[in-house]
């Protein structure tokens, strides 16, 4: 069963490159969950959206028809429209994650050593950590200071900033380097970052440290001890590029998964009055298992939506119950792309490939489906549904061979709600790499997709 290109039906393609202009500027500009939850925030308050919070505080009610979203730490995002049928029945769910593999600064990351002023890091999610030297790198962060100001640090974005980075050994030195294996040519602890090799005027002690000390303290108010309350990310510097001489793909970092963070927050801010209630769900900390407070097996999202049924006058622990259990749920995650220079690992009738669009996949895990979520015949079948009805271009893939290797998402986790879940999204060639590449017409593809399903009025 091949699918079909789906450039193929689109003779006029400016609707594709508009959507998809305004992707790169977002991915260009959010770089971290935090500044993708600001970034979303502003759009959803432009678009009418209301705080929950406020809602609460002022004991009002919400009707169909009302939006509303919960912003979770400043890393995890909610957003709702009421639907027309009571929440018991069902919500349609779009979710995602906005974290992405990088690198953080350890909490006392600041050091000299022969010289030169370097930060400490530890790599985050699952990475190759040879692919992460030798690029230019930006700096963004959030430094909370013990009077409660929050202080954001971006450095290396901006066309006059310096930017940062990782050596490697030459190669006229590295025949023992050479000898490794990849997983170790480059150790974690060997990640450190290069911030200056200037020493301050007058100091004897670590004047190169001191250096980069003064110019945090300059431009940021910050102090060496502010590093202890501060989270900062090391990430690629530079902004998302068209990619290939037909400019039919885009490179970015962070495409896992904001290729499909941001269609399922567009699709729907593009939503206006819905049958059942829909939900954008924007996660943090899928990278590393999806745990802690901003992370999908919090309670956030189980809390959030008793306080929105309260509200709507719809709550009982029981009609909670029922409204998860009787949620659709689309996870939206990427797909391994097929790459014609390692073959070896895919099996074609089941990759997902560039330009063919949204990609299902029934099961993800590893090897023996270990870990996965797998998706019900019957929900794929109304999927099929909506989305032929909709002429939304879709393929079916799994994670590679069966012994090659696998990985997980949070579906898993919201089918123990005992909900139709499937995991949903875009396939990515360099997937986790600094510089990962996905297919215009496959993001726009899924917001088409993200919509049909919110839109969806069948049970």
């Amino acid at each position: 069963m091949k699918t079909e290109n789906a450039w193929k039906k689109y003779s006029e393609k400016t609707e594709v490159f508009d959507f998809c202009e305004k992707y790169k500027s977002f991915m260009s500009t959010c770089k971290t969950e935090r500044e993708c939850v600001t970034e979303m925030v502003q759009q959803a308050e432009a678009a009418g959206y209301r705080n929950l919070n406020e809602v609460i505080e002022n004991g009002e009610s919400l009707k169909p028809g009302d939006k509303v979203y919960a912003n979770n730490m400043g890393k995890c995002l909610a957003m709702y429209i009421i639907g027309e049928e009571p929440m018991e029945k069902g919500m349609r769910i779009l979710g995602a994650h906005i974290d992405s593999p990088r690198l953080d600064l350890k909490q006392n990351p600041l050091y000299e050593d022969q010289e030169q002023a370097l930060l400490d890091t530890h790599y985050y999610g699952g990475v190759k950590k040879y692919q992460w030297v030798t690029l230019p790198m930006a700096l963004h962060g959030a430094v909370a200071k013990k009077n409660g100001e929050v202080v954001n640090v971006v450095i290396g974005e901006d066309g006059d900033d310096p930017v940062v980075g990782i050596s490697d050994l030459l190669i006229h030195l590295s025949a023992k380097q050479l000898q490794k294996t990849a997983a170790e040519v480059i150790e974690g602890e060997n990640l450190n970052v290069l911030v200056g090799s200037m020493p301050l005027d007058g100091k004897e002690e670590e004047p190169v440290r001191a250096q980069i000390l003064s110019i945090l303290k300059e431009k940021y108010d910050m102090e060496e001890e502010d590093f202890l309350s501060a989270e900062f990310e090391v990430v690629p510097a530079g902004p998302a590029r068209d990619y290939g001489l037909d400019r039919s793909m885009i490179m970015a970092y962070g495409h896992d998964d904001r290729v499909c963070s941001y269609p399922s927050f567009m699709a729907t801010l593009a939503q206006d009055k819905v049958k059942y209630t829909s939900v954008c769900l924007l996660v943090d900390k899928e990278e590393i298992g999806s745990v802690g407070a901003t992370g999908m097996q919090s309670r956030f999202f189980e809390n959030t939506t008793a306080e929105v049924m309260y509200a709507a006058g719809q709550y009982s622990e029981l009609l909670l119950r029922r409204a998860l259990k009787n949620s659709m749920m689309l996870s939206s995650d990427v797909s391994a792309a097929f790459d014609p220079n390692y073959p070896e690992v895919m099996e074609k009738k089941n990759s997902a490939y560039l330009g063919h669009g949204i990609t299902f996949n029934k099961y993800t895990g590893s090897r023996g489906k270990g870990g996965s979520n797998d998706a019900n015949p019957e929900y794929i079948a109304k999927l099929r549904k909506i989305m032929d009805d909709n002429q939304v271009s879709f393929q079916t893939a799994e994670l590679g061979k069966v012994d090659q290797g696998g990985g997980g998402t949070i579906a898993y986790i919201l089918a123990n709600y005992n909900m139709e879940v499937i995991d949903c999204g875009v396939a990515v060639l360099n997937m986790h790499a600094p510089w990962e590449i996905a297919s215009k017409v496959d993001i726009y593809e899924a917001y088409r997709g993200y919509c049909a399903f919110l839109a969806a009025e069948t049970k």
